[in-house]
């Protein structure tokens, strides 16, 4: 399946990833990042064109169904690329919260601060991951 950001809202890139994903964390996650800016994180991903080893792709295409690839999400927040210096994933203070919050959700490894990631988020951005810790939580969508 060929999946662009092109004509796509951010809920509608959301959704398509969500084929077949059972797991309510996931599809939680998936959710919020679908929501924040209109799907910012979304559309970066799957416009992004760096061939990858597979296990390090934002998106996991190898099924019929597209999905996000939150373990290779977090291989590169958490810097174990020691093969080079280069920063994997750079975004604004709030962009990287609401990314390591999807991905902590998500149930990835990663640690995250939970005081210096809600500090970074505005009123809006708070609000995005209360819903999507409820939704995560109680299986129904918020």
């Amino acid at each position: 399946m060929t999946l662009t950001s092109e004509g796509t809202t951010g809920m509608e890139l959301a959704e398509s990833l969500l084929q077949g994903v059972g797991n309510e964390w996931m599809r939680a996650a998936t959710r919020l990042l679908g929501k924040h800016r209109d799907g910012y994180w979304l559309r970066r991903f799957l416009d992004d064109q760096d061939p990858q080893p597979d296990h390090l792709l934002y998106i996991d295409r190898t099924d019929t169904r597209p999905s996000v690839n939150w373990g290779g999400i977090s291989q590169r927040l958490m810097g174990e690329l020691l093969l080079t210096d280069k920063v994997m994933i750079q975004g604004s203070a709030s962009e990287m919260a609401m990314l390591r919050i999807a991905v902590s959700l998500a149930g990835a490894t990663l640690p995250v601060s939970l005081r210096m990631v809600l500090d970074a988020l505005d009123e809006r951005e708070f609000r995005l991951v209360q819903a999507a810790m409820t939704e995560a939580v109680t299986g129904t969508e918020c």
